[in-house]
């Protein structure tokens, strides 16, 4: 029998979160998946719905100020701290009881500071394109920068320093770089799109900065590193070869979590669920499998 979908909303710190559930007739276990952005929605994780087949329910919630879930008239509370909250409201509203959490790009980010604060409900921990060290991640993605062809650093450059971020020939220049290192797809997954044209630019540019490689937000001085060899649960530290979130960042990770694993997808960048989806899904599913 096909998975049934559900979805609806909990009420967290004085919000309504959505979420979206895909559960089969049983489970093994309880996967909840984090969107990244700062800002974007859930809908281009939706190929994590693979593991219904695999005998796991799948959760996604989008954080507050994206996709369905509240905005707010405040927003000095779009932060990683609240978002924390938000993921243990939605877990414990939910009944989740102890689950695998999945985290995607700042979603990665997201996951590591709820088990560093909560990883008591978790059994597995599994990072996407994630990030600790955010200075250190900026620094790794002006390296890509500067090894794009010479004629597009030098756009990229001169309206960085000029802070002209929506200038079109910067837009342009800055697109080649996504090509690269975000996803690699010839055509790009409508969901994927959507998700990204739809990111709330109230959050991301608070929270993030102009695009993904300029973070002048309220994350750009984060670094969870110190903090990671608390984490208990069992990890697994996951990215593409040409990821905007390097394997470099995914190393670091790695070796702060006590036996932590590190994959990484030959042929992909940031979005390694679509770009190698069969063989995501595979290791993702025995990972999961041998601690349930």
């Amino acid at each position: 029998m096909p998975a049934r979908e559900h979805d609806g909303f909990v009420q967290v710190t004085g919000f309504r979160i959505y979420h979206r559930i895909f559960e089969p007739p049983s489970y093994l276990g309880t996967v909840l998946a984090l969107h990244g952005g700062p800002g974007a929605h859930h809908e281009y994780l939706l190929p994590l719905v693979d593991l219904t087949d695999h005998g796991y329910r799948v959760v996604f919630m989008d954080q507050l100020g994206c996709g369905k879930s509240d905005r707010s008239p405040d927003p000095s509370v779009y932060t990683l701290e609240h978002n924390v909250e938000e993921v243990e409201g939605v877990r414990e509203a939910l009944g989740l009881g102890r689950i695998h959490l999945v985290g995607s790009s700042y979603g990665g980010l997201l996951a590591l500071a709820y088990a560093i604060r909560h990883q008591e409900h978790l059994k597995t921990l599994v990072t996407i394109g994630g990030l600790a060290d955010v200075p250190y991640t900026t620094a790794e993605m002006w390296r890509l920068v500067r090894e794009l062809p010479a004629e597009t650093r030098a756009v990229i450059e001169k309206y960085d320093r000029l802070k002209e971020y929506h200038n079109p020939a910067y837009l342009k220049a800055v697109e080649e770089f996504y090509h690269r290192h975000l996803c690699r797809l010839p055509v790009v997954p409508p969901e994927l799109i959507r998700a990204l044209a739809e990111t709330n630019p109230d959050v991301y540019e608070r929270m993030n900065g102009p695009n993904e490689f300029t973070i002048t937000g309220t994350i750009k001085d984060i670094n969870l590193t110190p903090r990671l060899p608390t984490i208990q649960a069992p990890t697994l530290v996951t990215g593409g070869r040409y990821d905007e979130v390097t394997p470099n960042v995914a190393r670091q990770i790695r070796d702060h979590i006590p036996g932590a694993r590190q994959v990484v997808f030959e042929e992909s960048s940031h979005v390694p669920f679509w770009e190698e989806r069969a063989a995501f899904m595979g290791t993702l599913v025995v990972f999961l499998k041998a601690h349930d």
